[in-house]
């Protein structure tokens, strides 16, 4: 990923906010002295001034990418939706698409959200597999395979109503509806990424044990994966905002100076 920054050879302008902790100065430094990114800091002591001021350098084209410092994510994320101020695209939702490097998993593997839509409607699903193929393109992915996440693998619309809309969902995907892609689902974790799982189970799926993308149901199933890859599973993670008119980095306090890192050479992708 840094490689292909460092090829392409453009830098992106990033308005950081609150760039007061050491993992945030680390992240946007290392980007700097990579030469991918040059940093505009925005600092103060009032904190909504600070994202107002760092959301207008975005809105207004002076910046490429808006990254969070050290300021609550609800401050940000007010100055990022305001109606008038904003940079919430016309017609879209906001939602958070991250990506990890796993050690036993042989590709890098995006999954979708883990921080800001708490039960997605049909709708907002649907943005959230069109911002997931696109970032997969982006990463050069010609045709991703995006499993749709579940506990099992059937459809159970008395106990999991949105299982049902995953049929709907990929017959959508066979017509071209989103992109060039490869949807399936409703499939469990490991028959999603483990393809002797998958044969195991007796169940053909066209993800075949290797999908590129999840679509997680909701926020704790999307956040507890997260966190679980991060703290048990030593993969390295890099996130960001999809739905604005500029590529936004809200890290969490809790994430890794390289985590921070990452999801900067993301959003300049």
């Amino acid at each position: 990923m840094i490689i292909f920054l460092q090829e392409r050879g453009d830098r992106k302008r990033v308005a950081v906010v609150c760039a007061n902790d050491a993992s945030t100065r680390y992240a946007v430094e290392k980007g700097k002295e990579m030469g991918f990114i040059e940093p505009i800091y925005v600092d103060g002591d009032d904190k909504d001034e600070c994202a107002r001021r760092a959301v207008a350098l975005c809105k207004n084209g002076e910046a490429d990418i808006l990254m969070k410092g050290l300021i609550n994510t609800d401050v940000l994320l007010r100055a990022i939706l305001d109606k008038e101020k904003g940079i919430l695209r016309k017609g879209h939702v906001l939602t958070h698409v991250a990506m990890a490097e796993i050690p036993k998993y042989e590709k890098l593997l995006f999954f979708t959200d883990a921080a800001v839509i708490p039960v997605p409607t049909p709708v907002q699903r649907r943005q959230q597999i069109r911002y997931m193929n696109y970032v997969c393109h982006a990463l050069g992915i010609e045709e991703p395979r995006i499993s749709l996440i579940h506990c099992a693998e059937k459809v159970s619309s008395k106990a999991f109503p949105y299982t049902a809309d995953y049929l709907d969902i990929i017959a959508e995907a066979q017509m071209g509806s989103f992109g060039r892609c490869i949807i399936d689902g409703p499939l469990d974790l490991k028959t999603s990424l483990d393809s002797v799982s998958l044969h195991e189970k007796g169940i053909k799926s066209v993800i075949d044990g290797q999908a590129d993308a999840l679509i997680f149901p909701d926020i704790v199933a999307g956040n507890v994966f997260y966190k679980t890859l991060t703290l048990f599973g030593y993969a390295k993670t890099a996130g960001v905002l999809q739905g604005t008119s500029c590529c936004c980095v809200l890290p969490s306090r809790a994430d890794s100076p390289d985590s921070k890192y990452y999801s900067l050479a993301l959003a300049a992708i």
